[in-house]
């Protein structure tokens, strides 16, 4: 098909026209709201870098929960700042942890909510690592049971589904072992399975109070310039029984999501992580460009690459766009 013949335009000319053949629609149902949760009542600590959401008590957040719910947005991730940390991470798998009662409240209140929480150890040690630290070495095996351990504490206060991010290996097949055995079968397990070592964390780790005390994640987290290693790590998720694959981040790394969604016949997770959302928000307040129109677009792109969901932090205002609010 050669000009003049065919002319590509003729599909464009108009909105309806264009609407008719769109190949890819985002919607409310792809979005994922992350959430931090803190001690604390009628605590909303803004995030500096990250204008809009907040470290919140859990009154609060069993607000924002309902105020998703109206908006239409299915599943909020839940992460957790504790008062106080340790060397063993043990507020992270506390019975009365700041997640085990936000699950708690959550879902008496907000029952149909998918609640989705965070399964790592770094917001909870003293030392902001994702595993235990042995002669400052970040050993992977000894950080096996603890985060099987979190995961089953958040299960039992009522999560939907767990989310291991901490990229230890063999952390999946621990986790679905112990859900198990205790008789949560049917939870799903949400894999963070290609999970690089990103500078775009930085606001996140403001938010969640998780930086390292020293050194870096690079030991544990993906190496960005590597692309065919994703593969075998989500490969790996997989026979360990995950149910959903993540990749994280999103927009640097779109051609990983289009990889892993060739791949793999799993449902396919992608984070539009803290500094994605930030950047976007510095450039809209400087007017350098149309923060609502880019948000629009960057989520787009990535439900295009192969994600069949998304965690973003523009989960809200995108929900507004798209049910007209």
């Amino acid at each position: 098909m050669l000009f003049p013949d065919y002319r590509p335009r003729r599909l464009r000319q108009n909105e309806n026209f264009r609407r008719m053949i769109r190949e890819t629609r985002l919607s409310v149902d792809d979005l994922i709201l992350p959430i931090f949760a803190v001690e604390g009542k009628k605590v909303r600590n803004p995030i500096s870098s990250m204008p809009g959401h907040c470290q919140m008590s859990v009154d609060n957040i069993v607000k924002e929960t309902k105020e998703a719910v109206e908006l239409g947005i299915p599943a909020v991730m839940l992460f957790g700042i504790p008062d106080k940390k340790d060397s063993l991470a043990t507020s992270a798998y506390a019975k009365d942890g700041i997640v085990q009662k936000t699950v708690k409240a959550i879902k008496a209140e907000v029952p149909d909510l998918v609640v989705i929480t965070d399964v790592c150890l770094c917001e909870y040690t003293d030392h902001g690592h994702c595993g235990m630290v042995q002669n400052g070495i970040i050993d992977n095996d000894a950080t096996l049971d603890l985060l099987a351990r979190t995961a089953l504490s958040h299960t039992q206060a009522g999560a939907d589904m767990v989310a291991p991010s901490d990229m230890m290996d063999g952390r999946v097949s621990e986790i679905r072992d112990s859900l198990d055995e205790n008789g949560f079968e049917t939870i799903p397990i949400m894999s963070y399975a290609a999970k690089y070592c990103s500078a775009f964390y930085y606001p996140f780790r403001q938010a969640a109070e998780s930086a390292p005390q020293f050194g870096d994640r690079r030991t544990y987290q993906m190496d960005p310039a590597n692309s065919t290693e994703a593969i075998r790590e989500v490969t790996l998720d997989v026979e360990e029984g995950a149910d959903i694959i993540m990749v994280k981040p999103a927009i640097p790394y779109l051609d990983i999501i289009y990889r892993v969604r060739e791949e793999i016949d799993l449902p396919v997770a992608a984070y539009n992580v803290s500094g994605e959302f930030a950047m976007i928000k510095a450039a809209d307040k400087l007017g350098w460009l149309d923060g609502n129109k880019v948000m629009m677009e960057t989520l787009t792109a990535i439900k295009r690459a192969g994600a069949d969901m998304i965690l973003t932090y523009f989960a809200k205002e995108a929900a507004k766009e798209l049910v007209g609010h």
